[in-house]
């Protein structure tokens, strides 16, 4: 079953998401409910929801800074935004992080959401394995290996952020969060922050940006492969987030980089 968070400032919305929804038989199954942008924000970082369904308009957080916040943190949970008709702006660059998906709340109706859920399924059953502590163990060994033939990386003075920057090499179109890696490397997620920034200059998020970017511009030039299976392959949610990423490293579409560099 996927998980489910169900994020809405107004209970009885949140009851009626609920409520018109067979979830399990659609695959899913709701794991929880939050008020605000911030309460959402610290369940998913302790359950890591597979799906998110949010309001945009919430106290303390709105749905955007939820959303942006929780992929600065490297979290892949897909969202889907319940909008008004009011919210566009709001949806548009909902839909630049990288939201699955959006619905009019004045509007929505079982099929509605049985469609947004359908097409969200479809992304997480094509989606790169989640990184999880249980899900990989590397011993010793084979972390030095890492260590010695990561390709494109600089190794700093400091052995721990040496073993993070291998592994991120290693697997970086996979799920991978901050707390992930301070939990790899036995170490404070707040000074793992700190020491990564200090070592490598790059925040940890900026700096998997940056290989995940390099690759799909390897896979750009030296492929026919889509630009959607690109971003699917180096660790992109969906395509609106890999296009907005890539713009911002190469101020270009990947469509846009392909064709320059065919034509040289």
């Amino acid at each position: 079953m996927w998980t489910v968070l169900l994020v809405e400032d107004e209970v009885f919305v949140r009851e009626s998401v609920q409520r018109i929804m067979d979830w399990e038989a659609m695959g899913f199954t709701v794991i929880g409910e939050a008020g605000d942008g911030q309460e959402a924000f610290e369940f998913i970082c302790a359950h890591r929801p597979d799906v998110v369904i949010s309001d945009i308009i919430m106290p303390k957080m709105n749905g955007v800074e939820l959303l942006q916040k929780v992929r600065e943190t490297g979290i892949s949970s897909r969202f889907v935004m319940l909008s008004c008709m009011s919210d566009f702006e709001y949806v548009r660059q909902a839909m630049e992080y990288g939201a699955s998906n959006y619905i009019l709340k004045l509007s929505m109706k079982v099929q509605s959401l049985k469609d947004a859920l359908e097409k969200v399924k479809k992304e997480l059953e094509l989606a790169p394995r989640t990184a999880s502590v249980q899900a990989h163990t590397v011993t010793e060994g084979a972390a030095a290996a890492m260590e010695q033939k990561a390709p494109g990386y600089e190794p700093t003075d400091h052995p721990e952020i040496n073993k993070i920057l291998a592994y991120l090499h290693e697997h970086y179109q996979e799920e991978i969060s901050l707390s992930f890696l301070a939990q790899y490397v036995a170490m404070d997620v707040k000074y793992i922050s700190q020491l990564f920034k200090k070592k490598t200059g790059d925040t940890f998020v900026h700096y998997l940006h940056r290989i995940r970017i390099e690759r799909a511009c390897e896979l750009l030039i030296q492929t026919n492969t889509s630009v959607s299976e690109i971003g699917e392959k180096v660790g992109f949610v969906n395509d609106n987030y890999f296009i907005k990423i890539f713009k911002r490293f190469c101020h270009m579409t990947p469509q846009h980089y392909r064709k320059l560099q065919r034509d040289a």
